[in-house]
């Protein structure tokens, strides 16, 4: 059991560690960002009822309908909530840069829960893929995720709304659009390896923006 919890949690720690320490002004409390990726963790369990229902009762079909339904629109969505109801108006969170770190972190944290349970159904041999594919794409979704929410809370407040719901709805298709193409049977990789290269570029794309924003906001505070 022990190398399934250390291949399981290893991956979403790293990827963590990658983005709290891409903060460039005041760090946020571990403790809060442990309690975000703990948020994560725990959500994970109704969202794993919700789709063992919707697969048990035939509710959507293969293939497309359970790539965005049954599993980007749940997760996306769960993940949306937490950052708005818990953290959203927080007091650490208090620049820009912070909906990055939060929004991973419960990402992460959803993103960790599935890999150990994962890992301790099919085997510890999947441990590597699961890093490279499933956990570090739920760390980019959480980063382009918290660069809106960041817009939304710290830009101009007619476009809060619109900010939120971009927060949302970018992550469910780029969510689902992963999902459809595991998918494609034996031609998968061959789509996935172009798209993972996109994500990366677009998610880390929106970091740079968050730090922009966030030098922005420290000079007019001065």
């Amino acid at each position: 059991m022990i190398p399934i919890l250390s291949a399981g949690i290893a991956p979403g720690l790293a990827l963590l560690v990658f983005f709290y320490l891409r903060d460039r002004y005041e760090t946020e409390p571990v403790a809060t960002v442990a309690k975000a990726f703990l948020y994560g963790g725990v959500v994970t369990f109704p969202v794993m009822f919700l789709q063992y229902v919707l697969e048990e009762e035939q509710i959507v079909g293969n293939g497309f309908m359970q790539a965005f339904l049954s599993t980007a629109m749940p997760e996306e969505f769960m993940k949306w909530f937490v950052l708005y109801f818990l953290i959203y108006t927080h007091t650490h969170f208090d620049e820009p840069y912070d909906g990055i770190v939060y929004a991973t972190s419960i990402s992460l944290g959803f993103a960790t829960a599935e890999n150990v349970l994962y890992l301790a159904a099919h085997g510890v041999e999947y441990a590597f893929m699961r890093a490279l594919l499933p956990v570090s794409s739920h760390a980019l979704f959480g980063a382009i995720m918290g660069y809106y929410f960041s817009r939304a809370k710290f830009g101009d407040r007619h476009l809060e709304k619109k900010m939120l719901a971009l927060a949302l709805f970018l992550p469910f298709f780029l969510h689902g659009s992963f999902d459809y193409i595991l998918f494609i049977e034996s031609t998968w990789i061959y789509y996935m390896v172009p798209f993972m290269l996109f994500l990366w570029w677009f998610a880390m794309r929106k970091v740079k923006k968050a730090h922009v924003l966030t030098d922005v906001y420290h000079r007019l505070k001065m």
